[in-house]
């Protein structure tokens, strides 16, 4: 059976909707959305912020990393658990839970007195993050045709990349006006906000047809699902190696006012959202030629990035050109929905389980050769071996593939 097929089968299995509200797909994808923008706020900010809490902590910046790395733990943990013990609740219900959860982590976050305790709240906050993302891309695709799978879910996606634009520095400003815990408090607001919409306009569709946490389990015996997760654990670590720091980059090697870190950051966010709907656009028509030329986009952009970290302007164009990159997850997304069978929540949850083991691996490996002495210069080499080693990965999975199935995979 071919992916397509697989998933065709799959969606049969989907119960009909069983709210009678009228369900408007563009204000669906609005609600969805809009959890995404919460989302990304909170976890592109935290990274933005980090000069500002390491210094009001009074811990090391590859130390206030680790809060980077306590959120994508959080995710990393989250959501396959959720996936699997949610598998039976009507997915605007989980929705409308997770969003709960969500808003009280970073409310918590906000008021840390310590650093340990941040650690802790970053955590928890991170639990419900890759469940959301997951349970939002199967509803945002069971409203499109097939073809417009990618397309859809890159709409519940553009909310996270324009958090990159509008959310991110906005957080990171008012980090630096009137202090870092701010931030979070507007992401919790955010996230009520989400519950709100979702609650509104999202349809409440039963789980699908005889699911249950050992089906949900099924996924994880299926290489292919396997191999797509690893692509995205390992391509995605560049992106993030990178980001972490690229406001100390920003204070410390190219010695910009900290006015200007906000500007940068929006312009990353600008090259995420047209990359989110180019790849998107690209993966509904070649799905595999879309992964490839992403990471190899990404490692290119990357390996950039030292000759370029002391000037702003060559800088801000590699930042444009690094976040055109991160369009790569809706597109590992969709991949994941193909080759998932009847497991799909939990190989949708785990994507983002994927993505945020990436965004612990990339500031881990960053803080490393930083406290190495090899600067801060040297995060855009780790990443660009990060973004080929995503690369080559994926180069195996579509030739085992090709292998399982008797016949040639397009592009």
């Amino acid at each position: 059976m071919s992916p397509s097929q697989s998933y065709c089968s799959a969606a049969m299995t989907e119960p009909a909707l069983s709210s009678p509200r009228i369900v408007h797909p563009a204000l669906v994808m609005f609600a969805l959305a809009m959890g995404a923008f919460a989302i990304g706020t909170a976890e592109f900010a935290s990274m933005s912020l980090v000069p500002f809490f390491a210094a009001d902590l009074r811990i090391s910046e590859p130390q206030a990393g680790h809060a980077i790395s306590a959120y994508a733990l959080g995710v990393v943990v989250g959501a396959p658990v959720i996936a699997v013990l949610a598998a039976k609740i009507a997915r605007r219900t989980l929705l409308v839970g997770l969003m709960a959860l969500f808003a009280i982590g970073n409310g918590l976050s906000a008021t840390a007195p310590s650093y340990h305790a941040l650690l802790l709240f970053r955590f928890l906050a991170g639990l419900p993050h890759g469940a959301y993302f997951g349970i939002a891309a199967l509803m945002a695709a069971s409203l499109v045709a097939e073809n417009k799978r990618a397309q859809s879910v890159a709409l519940v996606m553009s909310g996270l990349t324009v958090a990159t634009i509008i959310g991110v520095p906005v957080a990171n400003l008012l980090g630096q006006i009137m202090g870092w815990r701010y931030g979070f408090g507007i992401v919790a607001l955010l996230a009520m906000l989400t519950m709100a919409l979702v609650a509104l306009y999202a349809p409440q569709q039963p789980a699908a047809e005889g699911a249950s946490p050992l089906r949900e389990l099924g996924a994880l015996r299926r290489p292919q699902v396997l191999l797509t997760l690893l692509t995205g654990a390992v391509g995605f670590g560049g992106l993030f190696c990178v980001y972490t720091y690229v406001a100390s980059t920003m204070l410390e090697i190219t010695h910009v006012s900290p006015k200007l870190v906000p500007v940068v950051l929006m312009v990353f966010g600008v090259g995420m959202t047209v990359g989110n709907l180019f790849w998107a656009w690209l993966s509904d028509r070649r799905q595999n030629l879309a992964a490839i030329a992403a990471l190899l986009w990404s490692a290119i952009a990357l390996a950039a990035f030292p000759l370029v970290a002391g000037n702003v302007w060559l800088l801000a164009i590699d930042i444009l050109l690094i976040g055109f990159g991160g369009g790569l997850g809706s597109v590992l997304q969709t991949r994941l929905m193909d080759v998932a069978g009847d497991a799909q929540a939990l190989a949708a949850a785990a994507h983002h389980s994927a993505f945020n083991t990436a965004n612990a691996l990339g500031p881990w490996l960053g803080g490393l050769a930083i406290a190495g002495g090899y600067g801060l210069r040297s995060t855009g080499l780790i990443g660009a071996a990060l973004s080929l080693g995503g690369l080559a990965i994926f180069l195996v999975t579509i030739n085992l593939h090709r292998r399982e199935t008797l016949q040639p995979l397009t592009a």
